[in-house]
């Protein structure tokens, strides 16, 4: 999942790599977590609450220096076209909020499909470290069922066809409640009239959405999790 960590300045890095980023000094105010104990902590979690999901994928990048952590892991079924994703984000430099999200993935393009109900932001204040485990076990006891739900959807949109006028449309919907920036348009519009992967010829909503996803891939780290779960809201669920 390289593409939702490496965009706009974000470099790829191991699980141990990250160990080697220096934590900052605790005040106050302030509790860092560190990267390396975050992935590993929710790497562990996953591995013992998603039964009968095995690890098909982990990937880390960083940005600012080590400064920033983007983080996917993919666990997947035998035979299932969609994975289960659960990715996470953290800063040492008080730029952004501990989060995390689970959701689904589309195997041959690493898209992801980010359910808005279980996306779980924190503060890096003195108890974050102390609520992080019971808040990760959480989300992903809800995993399974809001995977399911991602599935569901996924089949309901391949059944329902969707021209041009009707991409064109969603395209400016999605612009106008500023989800998709001026760049990523012209690449939702390109991607729909030439699909670079097989699974999106089809002319359907489902294949608009992962025209959007694919897009979505350059947006900033920062706000790429919240993008994501919009564009589910925008497109899937209205």
């Amino acid at each position: 999942m390289n593409d939702l960590v490496l965009h706009r300045g974000g470099v790829p890095a191991t699980r141990d790599q990250l160990d080697l980023v220096p934590v900052p000094a605790e005040t106050d105010s302030y509790q860092p977590v560190s990267h390396y104990h975050l992935a590993d902590k929710l790497l562990t979690i996953s591995q013992d609450l998603l039964t009968g999901y095995v690890l098909a994928g982990e990937n880390y990048g960083l940005a600012r220096q080590g400064q920033q952590l983007f983080a996917v892991l993919t666990f997947k079924k035998d035979g299932a076209d969609l994975a289960l994703s659960v990715a996470f984000r953290n800063s040492y430099d008080r730029s952004m909020s501990l989060g995390i999200a689970i959701g689904a993935s589309v195997f041959c393009c690493d898209n992801l499909a980010l359910h808005g109900d279980i996306v779980v932001m924190k503060k890096h204040t003195k108890n974050v470290w102390n609520s992080l485990e019971d808040i990760a076990i959480a989300a992903l006891y809800k995993s399974q069922h809001n995977f399911e739900k991602v599935a569901t959807d996924a089949e309901r949109l391949k059944g329902i066809p969707i021209d041009n006028r009707g991409a064109f449309e969603l395209m400016g919907l999605l612009y106008g409640n500023d989800i998709v920036s001026p760049r990523q348009l012209p690449l939702i519009r390109e991607e729909w009239l030439r699909p670079t992967h097989e699974e999106f010829h089809p002319r359907s909503k489902w294949s608009f959405f992962n025209t959007v996803t694919e897009a979505l891939k350059t947006t900033p780290p920062v706000s790429i999790m919240e993008k994501h779960v919009r564009a589910y809201q925008e497109i899937v669920e209205r």
